[in-house]
């Protein structure tokens, strides 16, 4: 299934797959400013770095960026999906490190292990970066038991830099008056919006490119079309695009059209939520959105 049309189209893989890869990526002006202002809150050693996004938008892509070029004096943990309290926070982080929990171990002997290690990592001439992913998950005691971590330092240096991603919940959450001293902790942050729409040829012609195409796939408007359907989300433009590579194998066209991404919407196979289809129909449709909307539910 993997290569379904890659050699009808004369590529070496998908381009469009769903999977976070830092190969594709595609560095629009969003991601652009989000990577730096990843890199400023690393090298300034800000205490908390925040960047969020909608779903799809990219984030994890960024983040696989980043390990993948960490240089090697930074010891990096991802903490993915937390769960629990305040006193749970600390065994995730030590687990994301390497380091052993031991089961019933007392919270006050972790949080010293966890010292202890920060102080060794210092002495080696290595600092910590701790990553919290989909922290919009996390409940304002755990963010405050994270703002306590960051308090950790040797004279004036920072033994610990913490950088949360998540969906744009996440800023509402920290908006908060209890979290106003965790807020002023964020030194560097940014949200990572829709795609501009002058950027969607690029973008796919972009993954095409690393994928191997040697000419153009997708026509302009086809390439508007994945767009505006998808109102510039990466993740769901790759599944769309990906449909009517599937599509215009299927009628041995060695185009993808804005027709046959029409008909990938008609046929009801390209899943929308609810509250976005009649917006982002309008905008491509010129009004026929409401006979699209009512194919889509027969």
């Amino acid at each position: 299934m993997n290569e379904i049309y890659t050699e009808f189209f004369g590529l070496a893989e998908r381009p469009f797959s769903l999977l976070p890869d830092p190969d594709f990526i595609f560095w629009s002006p969003e991601h652009k400013h989000a990577v730096t202002m990843l890199e400023y809150g690393l090298f300034s050693r800000a205490p908390i770095t925040l960047i969020t996004g909608e779903v799809g938008a990219g984030k994890t892509t960024l983040l696989r960026y980043l390990m993948a070029s960490i240089s090697d004096d930074v010891t990096m943990a991802l903490v993915s999906n937390a769960r629990g309290g305040r006193e749970d926070v600390i065994r995730w982080i030590m687990l994301s490190l390497g380091q052993r929990i031991e089961p019933g171990e007392d919270y006050v002997l972790i949080y010293d292990r966890f010292q202890q290690f920060l102080i060794s990592e210092y002495a080696g001439g290595r600092r910590v970066v701790v990553v919290i992913d989909e922290a919009q998950n996390l409940d304002a005691g755990v963010l405050e038991e994270l703002r306590m971590i960051t308090n950790i330092n040797a004279d004036k240096d920072e033994l610990v830099q913490l950088i949360l991603m998540g969906q744009p919940e996440l800023r509402d959450l920290i908006s908060k008056p209890e979290l106003r001293q965790f807020a002023q902790r964020v030194s560097s942050g940014f949200h990572l919006g829709p795609m501009a729409a002058d950027c969607a040829q690029a973008y796919v012609d972009h993954r095409l490119s690393v994928a191997g195409a040697t000419r153009q796939i997708f026509t302009p408007e086809a390439s508007q079309k994945v767009h505006a359907y998808c109102g510039g989300i990466p993740r769901l433009m790759n599944q769309l695009a990906d449909l009517g590579m599937v599509y215009a194998y299927s009628a041995r066209s060695e185009e993808v059209t804005a027709e046959i991404i029409d008909k990938v919407i008609e046929d009801n196979v390209f899943y929308l939520p609810v509250e976005s289809q009649r917006q982002r129909m309008q905008a491509v449709t010129g009004g026929r959105e409401d006979d699209l909307a009512a194919r889509g539910r027969t």
